[in-house]
């Protein structure tokens, strides 16, 4: 049986927790920041988890 090939784009987007936990960035970090407060600026900071809606389909798009 072959390999199963890994979403590169989920893979770029996503990271798998030494828990198995899928983590994800912030939208909304790409550019047109002065248009955002600074309190919204700093929540969108750091990683989130995937919500448990979307976990079954990410993880699904990355097989290791």
């Amino acid at each position: 049986m072959p390999k199963m090939k890994t979403n590169k784009s989920a893979a770029k987007r996503f990271k798998k927790t030494a828990t198995g936990k899928l983590v994800r960035s912030s939208s909304s970090r790409g550019h047109l920041f002065t248009g955002k407060s600074r309190k919204r600026k700093r929540r969108l900071r750091g990683a989130h988890s995937v919500s448990s809606a979307d976990f079954r389909r990410v993880r699904d798009a990355l097989p290791n």
